[in-house]
């Protein structure tokens, strides 16, 4: 019963949708409050029955009802709670009801807490909003139902694909989703300011709060995702430039232009064909990654395996959805007023340059992408662009913007100086600088470019703790002085150099584990060793254990150094009898130089075992770089002039006129 519950909840949240999307448009057309504000309960309504539906799908898969054939494909009464739990999301029909249920929780948000937008534009933001809901209900109604029942119920299920049953997966999807979806706000913005025909300083501000939320969730996705696959797939690697990869990575290049765009629009008032175009556009990339993930074009570990025909039909979303949106900025955009003018060397000028090398590099990105997939279906010719095309055009894009980053928080608006922005970096130039001498020192023998590559990772840190030095006086003026300069600095000011120290943080990390990683692939008999970066690794055997769902043959291996022992590492192949399928579980451990990664393979014919083994120096930094910049997100979104329900226009200009304090 309860699954029948959840499925005409979908139904009547797909008439609540309607509603939402059909009577604000009117209302607001006929200047009827009535009408307009039918939204924001429309918007609640319908985020509490499509959160009906999910926590119906929810419960079927914890009491294990495999009479619904969306349980009974993905869940087994074997597996354990947590993986029963994200077993809802680890499947085509379960993940588009967890993608509507997140975009219907930003459409409530917005009706809760953006009391202080205009109602007319928050009448028509939910109703785009609406509109996406709309479609993406009627794709899952017509072509995804969830809640199928399956006549007669099997005795148990078929289990979820072992590769997800994983607690980096169980939460990679959801952060993910939120960083997707979170966009579509950013997309209804631009779209209800089009409509409205009028885009200010004011809207920048009430657009950027949902726009670093998403972008927030979504770095910390594409982390997580990168995390899993690092240590759950066994081949040693961080980042594979997968085309799934790429398909959320595109929209956060995208929705990173989109961030600093809008900053431009809020504090000078230009930029702002750029900035709506750029909130069409990351969305677009959105859902384009959507489409690639379920269309069936791509065989990917990410991918779902579902058929072309749902592929058509999130196809004909695309095409209503983005050519609506650009054919409505094509006709709109002409009439919105420009902002102010600036020099070309002046913060906003450094935020064009960000825009353009961020927007460049997604193109690039785009290209290698969709390419292949465009050479096939006109040609039938299979090709596969992988790492040398990215590295070849994404890596020189994006060298100069990271040189160019700490540049930007120094120059004043509308007009800047370089000179001086370049003398108050000097302590950064000089820090780096020592660096690439020590690591050249340190590895005579190359890659000779690594050494620069750490020497950015470096800048970058030393250039945000310099900004942050900088806007409090911190050698111009008195402790007591900078003290209080620290207490009242805004939030958001820490917020961006938290996020520009991770990226930092992170390029040192990508170099040094791409630079200097090493490599040894051997065959093992028990009590046979290998050595790598100063480890020596002895393997002791191979062993069965009993998992709740599977079985693996667990290897021991004792890691020494310097001939001492210091700790074991315990990789293993899993086997889950359930889903007919292994997985490799590999052995790390980490160290402050690196992590010590150790997989076990296939037993060989003479009974020796197949071995591989990786030293990556300082891989962890990848994900520690992420992470900072997540929290810097966080910081920045705590801001008071960033909270959710932005201020008035009457209060910006009283804030305006006071200096902002």
């Amino acid at each position: 019963m309860i699954a029948e519950v959840g499925h005409y909840a979908l139904i009547l949240a797909l008439g609540v949708a309607i509603v939402q999307t059909v009577l604000p448009l009117i209302g607001t057309r006929l200047r009827d409050p009535q009408l307009t504000a039918v939204a924001v309960p429309a918007a609640q309504a319908e985020f509490i029955l499509i959160g009906f539906a999910f926590l119906a799908l929810m419960t079927a898969y914890v009491t294990s009802d495999f009479s619904v054939a969306n349980v009974w494909q993905n869940s087994h009464s074997a597996k354990p709670m947590l993986y029963k739990i994200s077993g809802v999301w680890g499947n085509h029909e379960g993940s588009m009801l967890l993608w509507v249920l997140i975009l219907a929780l930003f459409g409530a948000a917005v009706s809760t807490f953006g009391k202080n937008l205009p109602r007319q534009l928050q009448a028509n933001v939910l109703a785009v909003q609406g509109s996406i809901a709309v479609a993406f209900l009627l794709f899952i109604i017509i072509t995804s139902n969830p809640f199928m029942r399956i006549d007669p119920a099997p005795f148990d299920g078929e289990g979820l694909n072992p590769v997800l049953q994983d607690p980096a997966l169980a939460f990679h999807p959801p952060f993910l989703y939120v960083g997707y979806v979170g966009f579509s706000m950013a997309f209804s913005f631009a779209v209800a300011a089009l409509i409205d025909g009028r885009i200010d300083a004011a809207w920048a501000r009430w657009v950027r709060p949902w726009t670093l939320a998403a972008w927030m969730c979504l770095t910390l996705g594409i982390a997580m995702g990168s995390w899993w696959a690092y240590y759950e797939l066994g081949w040693g690697g961080f980042w594979f430039w997968d085309p799934v990869e790429n398909a959320s990575f595109m929209p956060w290049l995208a929705g990173t232009a989109l961030l600093h765009s809008a900053l431009v629009m809020e504090k000078r008032d230009a930029l702002k064909v750029w900035t709506i175009l750029l909130a069409i556009i990351t969305f677009s990339l959105s859902l384009m990654g959507t489409f690639l993930v379920r269309s069936g074009v791509l065989t990917s570990v990410h991918a779902f395996a579902v058929d072309p025909e749902r592929g058509v039909f999130i196809l004909a979303i695309m095409g209503v959805f983005i050519g609506g949106a650009l054919v409505l900025f094509a006709w709109r955009a002409p009439l919105l007023t420009q902002g102010g003018l600036f020099a070309p060397i002046s913060r906003e000028g450094s935020l064009v340059l960000n825009n353009l090398l961020l927007t460049v590099a997604c193109a690039a990105v785009l290209v290698g992408t969709l390419y292949p997939l465009a050479l096939e279906a006109l040609t039938g010719d299979k090709i596969s662009v992988g790492a040398p095309f990215f590295n070849l055009t994404f890596v020189p894009l994006i060298v100069p913007l990271l040189i160019a980053m700490p540049f930007g928080p120094l120059l004043a608006w509308k007009r800047g100086d370089l000179l001086a922005a370049a003398q108050r970096l000097t302590a950064a130039a000089v820090v780096s600088l020592a660096v690439i001498i020590v690591v050249l020192a340190l590895h005579q023998n190359g890659p000779w470019l690594a050494p620069l590559g750490i020497g950015i990772g470096v800048w970058l840190i030393v250039g945000a703790a310099t900004e942050i030095a900088y806007r409090v006086k911190m050698f111009d003026a008195s402790g007591e002085e900078v003290w209080r300069r620290l207490r009242n600095l805004p939030r958001a000011a820490y917020g961006g150099a938290l996020a520009h120290a991770g990226v930092g943080v992170m390029v040192i990390g990508l170099v040094a584990t791409s630079a200097w990683r090493e490599e040894r692939i051997v065959a093992l008999a028990p009590g046979g060793s290998v050595d790598i970066a100063g480890y020596q690794l002895t393997f002791k055997g191979v062993a069965p254990r009993i998992g709740p769902n599977y079985r693996e043959r667990v290897g021991t291996f004792v890691i020494s150094r310097g001939g001492s022992q210091f700790t074991v590492l315990h990789p293993s192949k899993r086997e889950f009898t359930v889903e007919r399928s292994t997985t490799t579980e590999s052995g790390i451990h980490n160290g402050w130089r690196g992590d010590l990664y150790v997989v076990l393979g296939d037993q060989l014919k003479d009974g020796a075992f197949s071995v591989r083994v990786y030293f990556n120096p300082l891989v962890r930094l990848i994900w520690i770089g992420a992470l900072v910049m997540f929290f810097g997100g966080a910081v920045s979104l705590s801001d008071r002039r960033l909270r959710v329900g932005a201020p008035k226009r009457a209060r910006t200009k009283a804030a305006m006129a006071t200096g902002g304090k």
